[in-house]
């Protein structure tokens, strides 16, 4: 009877295992037929030489930073790579090839071929939306992404993979299915040691709600959650032969979760009869790269400096950890302080620009705009959703501050944005922005920072009262320091030096 126990167990782990082997390895073998029938769609007889790249990119659509990183290396490919042709994995399966061109196009100034350029349109999206996970969200959405990752993979083995997005559970999946070389370009860990010890210390905040922080017994189950997690979303990053990163900030912590060991987990893990993701109870040997995204800095470059509007420009897409709420509350006390901004000669304006991905990000504008009409600002504040290119660069030349309040924002394109085109930024004191963008140059500052609302107001008068010379001085020193860095001239050689192929 004990016998024949043990061998059912040993089947319910071997089969799996065994039919999962099979799949792969028919997978494998028909990857050839399935490569050639995209170079025949393209219209490329001789395939002789020729690699497809994967770029794992679920909103490619989306006209954000992440976006940009993503067309800009596509379009330094086309430019460079002959032989290579871009594939990107996408769930904008309500949009065309030629759309997708256009917009990014209009919203980016950047020019695609569609020559070498292939999408392959997963319907399975969902599974990585917050809104399908209420609760596990993490890891809710990291199994989702594996699924989404087998469904790509099962439409289309690339000759590399390059995961643009965030999504480091992909990684092992496709090593089990494609065997392929695979990287990624990581613009935030999805967990880190921070939230860690925001959990194991009970402080409330974007990833752990009050509910939890208040409760002995739900935090140390989220710290156990996380524990579990953080092992292996660990694991599935040493999966990648090559790492980048966006900033010195996403590259600390980056680092610090490929060092990360948990000795129980390990024994653990061990005890499984087939190999997980990693390489158990080893440190990790990848050596990230710091690849600042590109911006593109040249036409904000040639905005005057001088008879700027008094507008406050937020321009981010309207995601949660944004934060505009605490623009809002900001903006909100300026005008209690400085009654005189509300009309006038003296008003001053909140134009907040930004990009909706889903209706999540609809509703919480929505939202927005009743927060706005409650505090009685609706003459003082503007709602500019999902502009093209042109429409932003408009903003961008008449503002006089550019404002962010995201807390650990990983880098912050629309902050070099802010600083080429000439508008001076106020952003939180954390992450990229502190660390990266907004620092002295020529020993002289390019911006403020601050972490409370009464900090953020601070700053913002001083801007808004500042004399004409040492304002022009400022926004003149911001610009040449993000044109210097932050071009994508810079952007394409970190990124031909981070190992790729």
């Amino acid at each position: 009877m004990l016998s024949g126990t043990k061998e059912i167990l040993l089947l319910t782990f071997i089969l799996p295992v065994v039919i999962l082997f099979i799949y792969a390895l028919q997978l494998r073998l028909s990857k050839n037929k399935r490569r050639n029938a995209v170079f025949r769609r393209l219209g490329i007889t001789n395939v002789d030489g020729k690699s497809l790249v994967g770029f794992f990119h679920p909103y490619c659509n989306a006209g954000g930073g992440g976006e940009l990183v993503l067309w800009t290396a596509v379009a330094f490919l086309q430019r460079t790579e002959p032989n290579l042709v871009s594939v990107v994995y996408t769930g904008d399966t309500d949009a065309t090839k030629d759309a997708i061109i256009g917009k990014v196009k209009a919203r980016f100034n950047i020019d695609l071929s569609p020559d070498s350029l292939h999408f392959v349109f997963l319907k399975s999206r969902r599974l990585v939306e917050d809104s399908t996970w209420p609760v596990f969200t993490l890891l809710g959405q990291s199994l989702g992404s594996m699924i989404l990752a087998w469904e790509a993979m099962h439409k289309l083995i690339p000759h590399i993979y390059i995961d643009t997005m965030g999504y480091a559970f992909t990684l092992p999946v496709v090593r089990m299915l494609g065997n392929i070389p695979r990287g990624a370009y990581v613009h935030y860990p999805t967990i880190s040691t921070i939230m860690l010890e925001r959990v194991k210390s009970r402080q409330a905040g974007y990833t752990n709600s009050g509910v939890i922080s208040s409760s002995p017994i739900f935090s140390k189950g989220k710290l156990l959650y996380y524990r579990i997690f953080m092992y292996y979303y660990c694991q599935s990053l040493k999966e990648a032969s090559f790492i980048m990163v966006n900033s010195s900030w996403t590259q600390a912590h980056v680092d610090a979760i490929l060092k990360h060991t948990d000795t129980l987990l390990d024994s653990l893990h061990c005890l499984i009869p087939f190999k997980l993701p990693g390489s158990v109870g080893q440190t990790s040997s990848i050596e990230t790269q710091i690849v600042y995204p590109p911006c593109e800095t040249r036409e904000m470059a040639q905005f005057p400096l001088k008879n700027r509007e008094r507008v406050i420009l937020s321009v981010a897409q309207f995601r949660p950890e944004k934060n505009h709420q605490a623009q809002l509350f900001a903006f909100y006390e300026l005008l209690v302080q400085h009654p005189e901004y509300r009309s006038g000669p003296s008003a001053v304006k909140l134009v907040l620009v930004g990009g909706c991905r889903n209706a999540g990000d609809f509703s919480r504008v929505k939202g927005l705009r009743a927060c706005v009409k409650d505090l009685k600002m609706e003459e003082n504040v503007e709602f500019v959703v999902n502009a093209p290119y042109h429409e932003v660069l408009a903003w961008l030349a008449r503002a006089s501050i550019g404002l962010s309040t995201m807390v650990d924002e990983h880098f912050g394109v629309n902050i070099v944005e802010f600083m080429a085109a000439g508008v001076i930024p106020v952003t939180h004191a954390s992450g990229g922005p502190l660390n990266d963008i907004v620092v002295p140059f020529e020993g002289r500052p390019t911006g403020y920072h601050a972490t409370e609302t009464l900090a953020f107001v601070e700053a913002m008068q001083t801007v808004l009262a500042m004399l004409k010379d040492e304002e022009i001085a400022m926004r003149s020193r911001a610009r040449r320091w993000a044109v210097q860095r932050f071009s994508r001239e810079e952007f394409e050689k970190g990124w031909e030096k981070s190992g790729w192929k």
